[in-house]
C-alpha cells in the first residue's frame, strides 16, 4: 500500500497555476527590457544628436538646418517621453506579476509542507502498525512454543 497525497489534485492545479505566473512573470520581463532598451536607444540618439549639432554650430550652420534640428528634437523628444511612459508601465506590470508569482509559490509550498507532514505522519503510521503487528506474532509464538 503506498502513500497517496489526498490534496495531490489541488496541489497539481497550483503548480500548473505557477508556472503559468512563472510564463507571465518572464514575459513582463521581456517586455521591460525591450522597452528599456528602445528608451536607451532613442537617449542616446539625442545625446549624439546635440553632441553633433554643438559642433555643427560652432563651424557654422544655416537656420534651415537648426529649424530641422529643432524639430527633430521635438520629435524625439516626444518619443522619449512615450518611451518613459511606456517603461513606467511595463515596470509595473512586471512588479505585479512578481507579487503573483511569489503568491502562488508560496502557495504551492504550503501544500508540500502539507504533503511532507501527512507523508511522515502516514509512515508513523505504518511503522507503528508493522510493530504491533511483529509484536501479536511474537506473542503468539511464545505461546505456541510455551504450551
Amino acid at each position: 500500500m503506498s502513500y497517496q497525497f489526498r490534496f495531490q489534485k489541488i496541489m497539481d492545479i497550483k503548480e500548473n497555476e505557477k508556472e503559468k505566473s512563472l510564463a507571465e512573470y518572464n514575459q513582463s520581463v521581456n517586455d521591460f527590457e525591450n522597452v528599456a532598451h528602445k528608451l536607451f536607444d532613442s537617449l542616446k540618439q539625442k545625446e549624439e544628436l546635440e553632441e553633433n549639432t554643438i559642433s555643427k554650430l560652432n563651424g557654422g550652420m544655416s537656420v534651415q538646418e537648426i529649424r530641422h534640428y529643432q524639430q527633430f528634437v521635438t520629435n524625439l523628444e516626444k518619443t522619449i517621453s512615450h518611451y518613459q511612459k511606456l517603461v513606467q508601465v511595463t515596470r509595473t506590470r512586471m512588479n505585479e506579476k512578481q507579487v503573483k508569482l511569489m503568491q502562488h509559490n508560496i502557495e504551492v509550498k504550503k501544500y508540500e509542507k502539507l504533503k511532507e507532514k501527512q507523508k511522515q505522519k502516514y509512515t508513523f503510521s505504518i511503522n507503528h502498525s508493522e510493530n504491533k503487528h511483529m509484536d501479536d506474532l511474537s506473542i503468539q509464538s511464545y505461546m505456541f512454543r510455551g504450551n
